[in-house]
């Protein structure tokens, strides 16, 4: 189980990878998106770091709630929206709930997946972000229903979300500025899949 405390240590080492990684994220963005990824979501998170204080003590779903809406509010195309829904529907899920374990995560990674459906009418095989986070899910999922091993779990998880930034390389992108390219798109990663894969690394390296 993981607690509230933990919680927070990990939002926070996941801001601080997407400011290091920044860069090479916007540099992803330039070759089929707006060239801003990185650099928007290094001042979402930046945000969220910045209201840290105020988060000592709450439960998970406040948490993840002040995540989603430094995110809406702080970044800007395409990727503030949707992880901000992300965020927001992961934190309602959580609820108020002080700690968590895998099949509460699994919950969460659900609640977020059909956030970012929902709010950029997309669905996997269109080179964005759920290219790699319906995969991870699914091989989280495979993985504890086989050895009830969180850890495992975790692992098989990212394995898949990596595959599923490779993938992202051989499909053309039909959402956002990058299905402007058609088949240009083609051998570019996909900047969103690969954010959501970062992130779930340091999940895994902090569980």
């Amino acid at each position: 189980m993981v607690n509230q405390d933990k919680v927070l240590e990990i939002m926070v080492k996941i801001g601080e990878k997407i400011e290091e990684d920044k860069l090479f994220l916007t540099e992803l963005d330039n070759v089929i998106g707006d060239g801003d990824h990185g650099i928007n979501m290094a001042r979402g998170f930046g945000d969220f770091i910045s209201k840290v204080p105020d988060l000592q003590g709450k439960d998970i779903g406040a948490i993840l709630k002040a995540a989603g809406m430094s995110l809406t509010m702080k970044v800007g195309g395409a990727s503030g929206p949707l992880y901000g829904t992300a965020y927001l529907q992961a934190g309602k899920t959580a609820g108020d709930k002080t700690e968590i374990g895998i099949e509460d995560f699994i919950q969460i990674l659900e609640a977020a997946i059909e956030g970012v459906k929902m709010r950029g009418k997309a669905v996997t095989g269109e080179k964005t972000m759920l290219d790699a986070m319906v995969p991870a899910l699914d091989a989280i999922k495979e993985e504890y229903d086989a050895s009830k091993d969180a850890k495992k779990a975790l692992e098989a998880g990212l394995a898949a979300a990596k595959e599923g930034v490779e993938y992202t390389k051989t499909i053309i992108a039909t959402k956002g500025r990058a299905s402007y390219l058609g088949e240009r798109s083609i051998g570019h990663q996909d900047p969103g899949a690969t954010s959501f894969t970062e992130m779930l690394q340091v999940i895994c390296e902090n569980v």
